[in-house]
């Protein structure tokens, strides 16, 4: 049976636009791309609060083929990165492929036809020879469900569904979480609330930021002289790599390196806040890497202002005029809920998937642990690709996970071709290889040898493992995603 499509990805961001642009290159160009949105841009469109902004640096926060010259800041600001998105996709001719607003509910696997039948919301059932996930890590937002919080008279504001335009003057804001977002998010509604209440779980290690425009000069060098950008890329990305690899997932055999960036954060504190009660709740009691850092100049600041509270006692529930601690009771006119996103209850996968034999994907992760073959192939799940897996993201840019993908379906797809094969399946010994090696190689990270007690951090799955990153430098994981053994595949 000829399916309707060579390949459906699921989710128009950067991910899926790296694994579009890999396949048509293959020679897949008859693909359908899916988004639930009404846009492309993943993330950087679904997000426009106040002060959104990349937290690595732009020059290594892009795909390495496609460099832009054009960026006005070291770390640019959110409209820049969905002007991005909108650009490459113009290059490579992928709106056509983009169907918007349409949510997909599952897919099934037809072993008899060797092809995947996808459906959506609206009921309509397409069919393709291979299946790619690109629905993102953080995808799903998470909204907390506190006592009375259906009763609150106010506004209620997530991030993820920011009004633009919003005015807070003379309001009293409260704010619930202080997470990467909210510490980009924080001082802009300090400048406008009359009040600002800051609900912290759990405090976040902060660094200082080196935010620097970029000037007209540069980006007419950079435009002129590509091969200047990819330096500054390559330094910029040394710098993120000592960071991540020997203070993170090398932290038993560097841990003074670890101790030095938690040292270089409490310094920064120091400096800026100037009430030690306040400093104190604000220092995090778990090693530095636990839970994902994040650069800022401006949100220590905020708490020196008289219009700014931190508040860490627990949220006892919500009534229509405030929130209730186990403090006391706080007024509040509106709420922002900057609580992150659902990663592990419903975001792996992010729909449901049914491999050969009936095998749901989400049950079977959450029974047999959450796995994949080089954090982007699953055994029993042929023509499978889910670039959004346990083990997957390398690195602190994004981009390096989705540049290793697209080395990994441009060996396999070629090796699919070569033997004349029109299906593949990781085999499971290999998998059961990869995820041992992993394991091992994760248990000398911060994770496993620190002490991440305190972090509540969205790295560790419901059953405590850190199976999101991939223990691998940047250059040792494209290289591995480049070179994998043939044979680990089955064809058929």
């Amino acid at each position: 049976m000829e399916p309707d499509y060579d390949a459906i990805i699921v989710g128009a961001g950067f991910g899926g636009m790296g694994a579009a642009i890999e396949l048509k290159r293959l020679g897949h160009g008859n693909i359908a791309i899916l988004e639930r949105e009404d846009d492309l841009g993943g993330t950087w469109h679904v997000n426009h609060y106040p002060g959104l902004a990349v937290d690595i640096p732009s020059v290594t926060y892009s795909y390495s083929f496609e460099p832009n010259p054009r960026w006005s800041q070291l770390f640019a600001p959110g409209g820049e990165l969905k002007q991005y998105a909108t650009d490459v996709a113009a290059k490579y001719d992928l709106k056509r492929h983009m169907e918007f607003g349409t949510v997909v509910d599952g897919a099934v696997w037809d072993d008899d036809a060797q092809l995947w039948r996808v459906t959506t919301h609206d009921g309509v059932s397409r069919t393709a020879r291979y299946l790619v996930t690109a629905t993102g890590f953080l995808s799903q937002p998470h909204v907390p469900d506190f006592p009375g919080i259906g009763d609150f008279a106010g506004d209620i504001i997530h991030t993820t569904a920011w009004p633009d335009g919003r005015d807070f003057t003379g309001e009293r804001v409260a704010i619930v979480g202080t997470g990467a977002t909210a510490v980009q998010l924080i001082p802009e509604l300090a400048k406008q609330a009359l009040e600002l209440t800051v609900f912290q779980r759990t405090p976040i290690w902060v660094v200082p930021k080196v935010q620097l425009s970029i000037p007209p000069q540069v980006r007419e060098l950079f435009a002129r002289v590509p091969l200047t950008q990819k330096a500054a890329r390559l330094v910029s990305g040394s710098v993120l790599e000592v960071l991540m690899v020997t203070g993170v997932l090398h932290f038993k055999q560097f841990k003074l390196g670890n101790k030095g960036a938690a040292l270089l954060a409490k310094a920064h504190l120091r400096n800026q806040v100037g009430d030690p009660q306040t400093r104190r709740k604000l220092t995090p009691t778990y090693d530095f890497g636990c839970k994902r850092p994040t650069f800022s100049n401006t949100y220590y600041p905020v708490f020196n202002q008289p219009n700014t509270h931190l508040e860490t006692s627990s949220i006892v529930r919500v009534e229509p005029d405030g929130i209730v601690t186990e403090a006391g009771k706080i007024a509040v006119d509106t709420l922002v809920l900057a609580t992150g996103f659902d990663l592990w209850d419903t975001n792996f996968p992010a729909i449901e998937v049914i491999g050969r034999e009936g095998l749901n994907l989400g049950k079977w992760w959450r029974e047999k642990r959450f796995q994949a073959y080089e954090g982007i192939t699953v055994p029993k799940f042929p023509n499978f690709l889910s670039l959004n897996s346990p083990y997957s993201y390398s690195g602190l840019s994004y981009f390096t996970t989705i540049e290793g993908q697209m080395k990994h379906m441009g060996r396999l797809f070629g090796e699919l071709a070569r033997r004349g094969k029109t299906t593949f399946e990781v085999t499971e010994e290999a998998n059961a290889a990869f995820l041992d090696d992993a394991t091992e190689r994760l248990d000398s990270s911060v994770f496993y040898s620190g002490d991440c007690a305190s972090s509540r951090s969205y790295y560790f799955n419901k059953s405590g493992e850190a199976t999101l990153l991939r223990p691998r430098s940047t250059a040792s994981t494209l290289r591995e995603m480049g070179r994998f053994p043939l044979d680990d595949y089955s064809y058929r």
